[in-house]
């Protein structure tokens, strides 16, 4: 076997604790802490600092709170593979307070959430999932009889970092589509401090678990974009690692689902795929862990836009997205052009008379040039006598 730098015994021995908690061999917990920093955008040999991060840091105490949402990004969570959602909550993070994965209810509950808001005070991180209802006073959304605003700002206040999951928590997602009868916002609209936000309906689960090794490695959360995304994660339109991107430049798109051109995977623009202006890494990181194609685009539904405000759950599915680093030509032809049906007789003979016109003219013009030249020659003769 060849050796590497991962091979040295030092490391070999700092490393095998988290190994064993994470059942995992040494080479296979370095291809991790390498796929992590690879994915944060980190330069070569930050590898080292991920896994030293992981092995000493204490693991941060996580406080994740549920509001306005289904659920889906716990439900996105729970499919994780690398490392699987127990390896995640017991030997990543420490879980302290989730209502869906609990096994306590009621009293038990919040007072697990009070006692490690007081233990970690200053140092854990606010998760919220859900957004947070203000009409009448917050009243559409309460647990343990607190409003969701007010258990937002009781939770936020202490923090070290505040992330806002999936698309309701980051901007009001699908709850605060019109008419938004609870006025829902997102969790920047409630509190004060910075918010990270990692949109998605639901978010790919690795770009929260990047973000969270992040503030790991480096005790700080990732560069964010101007509506404080992780820029390692929604830098890119999803139309620029597309793989039907080549059918969009040849022209070749699906004017309808279950048509040959759907059939055949074209580009699905015409059918409404947002793609076009959706900032979001689905195409490169994809989802489920199941191997290629698993996102939406790549199973033949039209991208909807979910990881922006403005687009998804605003714009119908039909609606064409405005292209924002390229503009398609106007007029492409369809995939099945209808036939003409040939010159008839009376066009042949209308252009027949045209072309003959031209024709006499042509002759006309021709003979007039001649007849001009050779006055022109004429005169000069006459010049040199």
């Amino acid at each position: 076997m060849v050796s590497s730098s991962n091979d040295h015994p030092g490391v070999a021995a700092t490393a095998r604790p988290i190994e064993k908690r994470l059942e995992m061999s040494r080479r296979s917990f370095m291809q991790f802490c390498a796929t992590l920093a690879t994915t944060l955008g980190l330069p070569k040999g930050a590898e080292a600092a991920v896994q030293q991060a992981m092995e000493a840091a204490r693991r941060p105490s996580v406080i994740w709170l549920h509001f306005q949402e289904c659920t889906g990004c716990t439900e996105s969570m729970l499919r994780a593979e690398h490392p699987t959602l127990e390896k995640l909550i017991l030997d990543v993070i420490s879980l302290d307070y989730h209502e869906t994965l609990f096994a306590a209810a009621g009293h038990q509950v919040e007072a697990a959430r009070n006692a490690a808001m007081a233990a970690n005070k200053g140092k854990y991180l606010l998760v919220v999932e859900g957004a947070i209802p203000t009409r009448d006073g917050g009243v559409y959304c309460k647990v343990g009889n607190k409003t969701a605003i007010e258990l937002t700002r009781e939770c936020a206040e202490h923090a070290a970092a505040v992330i806002a999951i999936g698309s309701c928590a980051s901007w009001g997602g699908m709850p605060s589509t019109d008419p938004n009868p609870t006025g829902a916002v997102g969790v920047n609209k409630i509190i004060d401090k910075p918010v990270v936000t990692i949109p998605g309906c639901p978010p790919n689960p690795y770009n929260f678990l990047a973000t969270v090794v992040h503030f790991l490695t480096f005790g700080s959360l990732p560069p964010v974009d101007h509506l404080n995304r992780p820029l390692f994660a929604y830098s890119r339109l999803v139309h620029e690692n597309c793989e039907r991107r080549a059918h969009f430049d040849a022209g070749r798109f699906a004017l309808q689902f279950g048509d040959d051109g759907h059939r055949k995977g074209y580009c699905l623009y015409k059918l409404g795929c947002k793609g076009p202006e959706t900032y979001a890494n689905c195409p490169t990181v994809l989802f489920g862990d199941a191997g290629a194609g698993t996102w939406p685009v790549g199973c033949g539904h039209p991208c909807i836009g979910c990881t922006e405000e403005g687009v998804g759950f605003t714009k119908p599915i039909h609606m064409l997205a405005k292209v924002k680093n390229v503009e398609p030509p106007a007029m492409y032809p369809g995939l099945h052009e209808s036939q003409g049906q040939g010159a008839t007789l009376g066009s042949a003979a209308v252009l027949a008379g045209v072309a003959g016109a031209a024709a006499g003219a042509g002759a006309v013009l021709a003979r007039n040039l001649g007849k001009q030249h050779a006055e022109a020659e004429a005169n000069t003769d006459k010049s040199e006598v």
